[in-house]
């Protein structure tokens, strides 16, 4: 995969869908992105015109906070 770049001075939205148990991680205003699975249940979305990553997508978030040990 090629290089992106993260967005270190935007505005992150982070939405849980309970239902679907998905964490979304958005930074800065809604735009055309393309999802790469990354692996592990992991999606960045990249706009692919300035390789900047608008956001991040987390499968299966609940459960793979219970079955870790946090702090």
């Amino acid at each position: 995969m090629a290089t992106v770049k993260i967005p270190t001075k935007t505005e992150s939205v982070i939405h849980y869908d309970k239902e679907a148990d998905v964490l979304y991680v958005s930074f800065g205003k809604p735009r055309k992105a393309e999802g790469i699975d990354i692996g592990d249940g992991t999606i960045l979305r990249i706009d692919l015109n300035t390789e900047e990553v608008v956001g991040i997508t987390l499968l299966n978030f609940k459960k793979r906070t219970e079955d870790e040990k946090v702090g």
